[in-house]
């Protein structure tokens, strides 16, 4: 028999939510009001009379056959009193909230069905015919106390029960027939293809690690085929019973895409699986204003009346559930894409999206995540190489003093105590703001200041419940959620962390709470997991991602085998040019002209410059348009990436490369941007990449702090801040390249550091047949690689 276990507000809330998405009227998560919640919760259960028992556990098993329904929940109390001389029997849910309750004339629907639903499970005990529920509302503000009593024939709701525990047993049925179809059709499924080499050991390994609960990190170069080999055994190990779900994670759309593909092949040979993937709550916007309220958005309006009505319908019609899906079911029952795409996912086999999903604590999908027991799932982390970087930038937080200064202008005399909550708050940060310097200050703690945000946050949480409508509301909400993320960071900030202060460069004042090493705070998310897949062409060198992902060098881990062969690209480094600081001038930029110039005169074809900054870029521009406008026969078109370019123009760059012409094009882009990673141009659409310099990060103020954090953990904090992110770089553009077994190529590296130890050490393993040029033998070294 399957056993399925549902709490009584998850019941409740599924199957009689109704009414409007509106971001009015709800401001969760203050620390202070959960806290002063649990604490008003307390002392109305104190203060009940005698026969009053509260936090009374409850629960009951209804057997379909088949199937084992459990419906548990906690009552906030259940009051046993003489009344007139009868036993009277009252189930009490209590609920705190920052609001006025005059202006509450009923109770909440949700509300009241949970308490309802707790007296149908208790009645049967009672050997009474009626009884009664009482929902408690208190004002956390002003502790004041409003109550609404009814009561119901037990028999009545014994029925009532039974009906809600039959309409969710339709959703139970359903899924629980998918999961034998599924793993049925797992256990049949057989790989799609002809392994390449390494492929079958890699997907060994990947289901390995899962059996043994243990992470895995996988360097796989281009060319492996890894998604397939992370996704098979993981499906495998669904279908045996080992996990309830993949969480496949990536860094941009691009990816996710690739996996949907993934998926989407292995159904064409027999597989049965559902799968969702969830975009970004802006690129998911069916109105296209971000504004959550039915008065704005004609999604949000009624959109809990019909949202079930159009889960059923894509989960039953529906496997490969993409973007596009999502949003022709949306419009056909007008219903919000991005919140239906969330209660879509509760039906998944798999899960595709953004890491923030998973590792984000304002983001990441608490129906998972949070209350939960499971620890089964499977994370697939695609592109892992993004995940250090992007975790530190979720777990740090920052507070600017003219922010503040802003919001006590934005909410003059609207609250007393929010203006004194601001001014308190301003000064603490006018005590920081006067340590510091003409660079920045590093702090052992902020506690007065945090204690002050504290108070802050339940102040702008009070206005925000109380005042829905005012001009500069969602601008005053925004920099709640500022305030918000700062408290909650710093409630939680673990080991890894720096706290500092500066003086920006438009004179603004911020304090940071830096996240320098995100590896405690991945862990914890990680908890969730019975394994988790970091996988990545360049995930190199593995102890340093090792430390900033899991900080656990005991982790699994494996180099797969490329491929591709070594006689597919030419690659090479030059020993007479470099990207240094002190070297950049205009003699150093015209050479770095004539070395592309010497590449592209060679063969006609689509090449790309990457550079280390705009600002370096320009430079050389000046002197390659020089060469591309000269009329002789090797000149080119040369195409430039711009700081701030829309999706459009991005694919409108890119179409480019698909482009016939009559001589070569040249792309000028920056070094870890947008087009140096994530981009496949196949057979020539590229055939060469000039990589300017190491990849470096500029110096400044936090690379310096992470520098000194791993200097004092005892590690080459210089590597660490500087060399390890700027070679992660360079080998996702060389990457851009070769992309299949028929692929040619030429890969120039233009700096002398390449053939330094300290570099070299750092090379992929297939990156050992690397040679040296200059700037007189370049030439004639493509020349040879053509021509053979």
């Amino acid at each position: 028999m399957k056993n399925v276990t549902v709490s009584v507000r998850s019941l409740v809330e599924f199957l009689l939510r109704s009414g409007d998405i509106d971001n009015r009227k709800d401001v969760s998560g203050d620390p202070d009001a959960m806290q002063e919640g649990l604490r008003i919760h307390k002392k109305i259960q104190k203060s009940m009379p005698a026969g009053y028992r509260a936090e009374v556990t409850l629960k009951e098993t209804r057997d379909y056959g088949d199937i084992a329904l459990t419906i548990e929940g906690r009552a906030d109390g259940i009051w046993e009193k003489e009344e007139e001389g009868q036993r009277i029997v009252i189930i009490d849910e209590i609920k705190s909230m920052y609001a006025n309750l005059d202006y509450l004339n009923d109770p909440k629907p949700v509300h009241l069905a949970q308490a309802r639903v707790y007296a149908a499970i208790y009645g049967p005990e009672t050997n009474l015919e009626k009884i009664g529920v009482q929902l408690t509302y208190c004002d956390i503000d002003t502790e004041e106390i409003k109550r609404f009593r009814f009561s119901y024939r037990i028999d009545e709701l014994r029925q009532w029960i039974g009906d809600l525990a039959e309409k969710y047993m339709i959703w139970v049925r359903m899924a629980a027939e998918h999961e034998r179809a599924r793993d049925e059709s797992i256990m049949s499924l057989q790989f799609p293809y002809e392994y390449r080499t390494g492929q079958k050991e890699l997907a060994i390994d990947v289901y390995r690690a899962i059996k043994l609960e243990r992470n895995l990190f996988i360097n796989a170069p281009t060319g492996v085929g890894k998604t397939l080999s992370v996704l098979y055994p993981s499906l495998k190990a669904v279908g045996e019973g080992l996990a309830s779900r993949i969480f496949y994670l990536t860094a941009k759309t691009v990816t996710a895409g690739v996996a949907t593909s993934a998926l989407a092949l292995l159904e064409q040979h027999g597989l049965n699986i559902r799968a969702v993937h969830i975009t970004a709550k802006e690129k998911a916007c069916a109105n296209g204003d971000f504004i959550c309220n039915p008065d704005a958005c004609p999604y949000a309006e009624g959109h809990f009346d019909r949202v079930n009505d159009a889960v059923f319908d894509i989960i039953t019609h529906e496997s490969i559930i993409t973007r596009e899906v999502i949003f022709d079911y949306a419009e056909k029952h007008k219903v919000c894409p991005y919140e239906f795409s969330l209660d879509v996912s509760n039906w998944c086999d798999a899960i595709i999206g953004d890491y923030n999903y998973a590792f984000d604590p304002r983001v990441r999908l608490k129906r998972f995540f949070e209350g939960q027991s499971q620890d089964d799932f499977i994370f697939l982390v695609d592109e892992a190489h993004n995940l250090a970087s992007r975790a530190g930038e979720m777990y740090s937080a920052t507070i600017i003093k003219e922010d503040v200064l802003e919001c006590a202008r934005m909410v003059k005399g609207m609250s007393k105590t929010l203006t004194s909550a601001l001014t308190v708050t301003n000064k603490k940060m006018l005590e920081l703001k006067r340590e510091c310097d003409d660079s920045y200050v590093l702090y052992n703690d902020v506690a007065d200041l945090a204690k002050a945000m504290t108070r802050l946050q339940t102040e702008l949480s009070k206005l925000m419940e109380k005042q829905k409508f005012f001009d500069t509301r969602d601008d005053v909400l925004e920099f709640f959620f500022k305030v918000k993320k700062f408290n909650d960071i710093y409630a939680e900030m673990f080991r890894g962390y720096k706290i500092y202060g500066k003086i920006q460069s438009d004179g603004s004042f911020c304090v940071k709470l830096l996240c320098v090493n995100p590896s405690d705070s991945i862990q914890s998310c990680l908890a969730a997991a019975r394994s988790a897949v970091f996988f990545s062409a360049t995930l190199l060198p593995m102890p340093y991602y090792k430390e900033l992902i899991t900080g656990d060098q005991d982790d699994y881990a494996i180099y797969a085998e490329t491929s591709f062969t070594q006689d597919q690209r030419l690659l090479a480094a030059a020993r007479d040019v470099s990207s240094r600081y002190t070297r950049r001038n205009a003699e150093e930029y015209s050479k770095i002209a004539e070395y592309i110039r010497r590449v592209v005169s060679v063969r006609k074809g689509n090449y790309i410059a990457f550079f280390p900054s705009y600002e370096f870029m320009e430079h050389v521009r000046e002197f390659v348009e020089t060469y591309a406008d000269d009329g002789n026969v090797e000149c080119m078109d040369v195409l430039v990436q711009n700081q701030k370019m829309s999706e459009k123009e991005r694919e409108e760059f890119l179409a480019e490369f698909g482009r016939e012409r009559d001589r070569s094009l040249l792309g000028l882009c920056v070094m870890g941007g947008i087009f140096s990673e994530g981009i496949d141009l196949t057979d020539e659409k590229l055939i060469g990449a000039m990589i300017i310099g190491t990849g470096l990060p500029m110096i400044n103020t936090e690379s310096e702090i992470a520098r000194k954090y791993f200097d004092e953990d005892g590690k080459d904090g210089f590597a660490y801040a500087y060399r390890f992110p700027g070679m992660n770089k360079v080998m996702q553009a060389a990457g851009r390249v070769i992309r299949k077994e028929t692929d040619r190529g030429v890969i120039l590296l233009l700096d002398e550091r390449f053939n330094y130890s300290d570099y070299r050490s750092l090379f992929p393993r297939e990156w050992s047949d690397c040679r040296t040029v200059n700037l007189s033998s370049v030439g004639s070294v493509v020349e040879s690689f053509w021509n053979n």
